[in-house]
């Protein structure tokens, strides 16, 4: 390796914590391990409160793929001593880099303590999924800065995420990277046979909607343009759901598409994602909102065709619409002539073939080399040794 090794305190969500952070977390971390940096890992003792977590658990099961980061669990996210006491902690290992990572405001209070708490000539670094929330609560925006503030660069991984950041005026120096492609899921798998464990038609033109049931997702969008759409497209919907999903069974109820959407309204362990996408002809991300999504990284591993709105950050994830279909827009009109369109035009095997094309590009390691350089830069840019 050309560059010095550095010491790198990575305080975020790991092992044994599940999601898309967490399997974001382990990546990076690997991708750094490979450079030949030193690093050391601290993740939560308690991450949230029940109230900010309405799925089943925070914790991964035996049926996930998780990579065992050894991440010393610390941090209390409710207990303003406790970061206090942590980053004494951090501060006693002298690293050269402190590395943490935003995806909702309320972590802001304890990873601005502790990043205010380090030494002056350890470089400051957040990557930022989400600066501004799709669900906003009060107090979102004080959290998020006096968050952001404490660091001397951000990371932003979508151009909708680099404009939130414009617009909180922190001054801070940006680097801007895209979500690389996720590879711990593993093989793609024959799709009849995903369809027949599945118990999903041979035949049909499926449809995947895959991730947490949040109401700026576009669930119900997607739902109600499935009664203009043919008889053989069936819509898969695979996800925990936040609150109740008494709603979108009503909805699927009322316009008698039972027969066609198969539910699986549960977390999706990592050994059942592979059945998802590799019998899907196309993923569905109707979002009302977005910054990026973790959702299309997994899609594009498996080279699983995109179907998306044209919010945030999800258009130059598919390259405008050369990796992956975007509609026109977000209401369930839109949704189902992008859907009837996708399948009339037979466009997945273009989408394929560009989505090919980014695997080779969208890699850990280059992140990481990036992030690197971007703390070599700011390092010489403040002076600090």
């Amino acid at each position: 390796m050309s560059e010095q090794s550095l010491d790198i305190a990575y305080v975020s969500v790991f092992y044994p914590y599940r999601g898309g952070i967490a399997q974001f977390n382990a990546a990076l971390y690997r991708a750094f391990e490979e450079l030949g940096h030193h690093q050391k890992a601290f993740t939560f003792s308690r991450q949230y409160p029940d109230m900010l977590f309405p799925g089943s658990s925070q914790f991964v099961t035996e049926e996930d793929n998780a990579d065992p980061i050894p991440a010393e669990r610390v941090l209390d996210t409710m207990n303003p001593f406790n970061w206090i006491s942590v980053a004494s902690k951090i501060r006693k290992t002298s690293p050269d880099m402190l590395l943490t990572q935003l995806w909702m405001p309320f972590m802001g209070p304890a990873f601005g303590t502790i990043a205010r708490r380090m030494e002056k000539d350890c470089i400051k670094l957040c990557v930022v999924h989400n600066a501004l929330p799709h669900e906003a609560r009060p107090g979102d925006r004080a959290f998020t800065t006096y968050m952001l503030s404490a660091h001397d660069g951000l990371i932003a991984i979508s151009d909708a995420v680099e404009e939130d950041l414009q617009k909180l005026q922190l001054g801070k120096p940006i680097l801007r990277k895209e979500h690389p492609i996720y590879t711990h899921f593993g093989m793609p798998i024959d799709k009849q046979e995903a369809r027949k464990r599945l118990n999903l038609p041979e035949n049909a033109k499926i449809l995947l909607f895959f991730g947490f049931i949040r109401e700026y997702k576009g669930l119900m969008n997607l739902i109600e343009s499935m009664k203009n759409l043919p008889e053989d497209i069936h819509l898969v919907i695979a996800g925990e759901i936040y609150g109740s999903f008494e709603e979108y069974e009503a909805k699927i109820q009322s316009q008698k598409i039972a027969h066609r959407v198969h539910l699986h309204v549960r977390y999706i362990p990592d050994s059942e994602t592979p059945l998802f996408f590799c019998s899907a002809d196309a993923c569905v991300l109707p979002y009302k909102t977005a910054t990026q999504s973790g959702i299309i990284a997994i899609a594009h591993h498996f080279e699983t065709p995109v179907i998306a709105t044209p919010v945030g950050g999800l258009p130059e994830a598919l390259r405008n619409g050369r990796a992956g279909m975007i509609v026109h827009g977000t209401d369930a009109g839109e949704i189902g002539k992008g859907i009837n369109d996708f399948f009339s035009r037979n466009l997945a095997s273009a989408y394929i073939e560009a989505v090919q094309a980014l695997k080779k590009e969208l890699s850990w390691t280059e992140l990481a080399r990036d992030i690197i350089a971007f703390y070599q830069k700011i390092k010489h840019d403040t002076g600090k040794q």
